[in-house]
């Protein structure tokens, strides 16, 4: 029988409170929240006086500007070799199907698996998965509290920096009532949440402007305006001048255009050699879950924000997103 969440929780909170060694991880590509959690959780492990190493893929590293001010010096990029003697806690992680964890001979001592994602896999040996959770960083935040581990604020920053990019600057759904308690909280231990925004949103590099211009002025509009997309090239990245992580954020003013349901941004990749594109959605109104065409698409996440990546032609890639948000209108 599937464990209650007050079961899921305790159960998370004795592995940690119990377990000696451990190894963190989190999804490719990490964003905020993944940041944020993986983070914040190696701190509450070693104020428990835990052996905890805590990993990102070279690929990952250096992050992006956004959160390029957040400390990772302790982080490694390669899975240790005594994986197979650590619990495994995966953070903000929908499944492991490019885990390098997976492919390792030795399977770890035990998996945990923390996440808010709704389209969990559930692949640990303990999933505590709180889909009603506004980000992973919430979850965390709860666990630490359950762990009676003191809230410090270099743990607070960090918790913060997943509350406010999963939440959108607290303007999605899944802002709760919850959040903004948890958003007091935080900000009592001292930290500067001004500043964490700043740095996150502005300090804006001259070639994001610049990538932003090229996606606004290739913005269409499909569908009567349910759909609103705009396609980035490679030749728009290399004239701008910027990386692909630059890309953040752009989805969004998408998604501010009156009458759109569903903004979409398809970017141009060519990731392990092969011309493909990754997609960025976010349901602008909640009447499309965007997780559902994610999934279609062989990808996922939360109903408001998902993606995948895909290999089909433009045009055929474009009309799959329409059929997909009529079956749904």
């Amino acid at each position: 029988m599937t464990p209650t969440l007050t079961e899921s929780r305790e159960q998370t909170i004795a592995v940690l409170g119990e377990g000696d060694r451990f190894l963190l991880v989190t999804h490719e590509h990490p964003d905020g929240d993944a940041v944020g959690s993986l983070l914040a959780m190696k701190m509450i492990l070693e104020q428990l006086g835990k052996d905890v190493i805590t990993f990102i893929a070279q690929g990952d590293l250096p992050l992006s500007y956004e959160y390029g001010w957040v400390n990772v010096s302790d982080v490694v990029a390669e899975v240790p070799d005594d994986v197979g003697d650590r619990i495994v806690v995966f953070l903000d992680c929908g499944n492991t199907e490019r885990s390098p964890i997976a492919e390792r001979e030795a399977p770890p001592q035990q998996v945990l698996n923390i996440d808010h994602h709704h389209d969990n896999t559930r692949f640990g040996g303990i999933d505590h998965v709180v889909e009603d959770a506004s980000s992973t960083a919430e979850i965390v935040w709860d666990l630490a509290a359950g762990l009676g581990v003191e809230l410090t604020a270099d743990m607070a920053e960090c918790l913060y920096l997943g509350l406010i990019t999963d939440t959108g600057r607290f303007m999605y759904p899944n802002a709760t009532p919850r959040s903004h308690e948890m958003a007091a909280e935080l900000i009592a231990t001292g930290i500067d949440a001004n500043l964490i925004f700043r740095r996150v949103y502005e300090c804006l590099p001259e070639a994001k402007l610049r990538l932003f211009g090229r996606a606004l002025s290739n913005a269409e509009r499909h569908l009567g305006g349910k759909l609103t997309l705009a396609v980035l090239s490679a030749e728009d990245f290399e004239q701008s001048g910027a990386p692909s992580s630059f890309t953040e954020g752009i989805v969004d003013f998408l998604r501010a255009v009156d009458g759109t349901q569903v903004a979409a941004l398809i970017r141009e990749t060519s990731e392990g050699g092969t011309e493909s594109y990754r997609i960025s959605m976010r349901s602008s109104d909640g009447t499309v879950d965007v997780s559902k065409i994610a999934r279609a698409g062989g990808g996922g996440g939360h109903p408001a924000a998902a993606g995948f990546k895909s290999e089909l032609a433009r045009g055929d890639l474009i009309a799959l997103l329409c059929a997909e948000i009529e079956a749904q209108s």
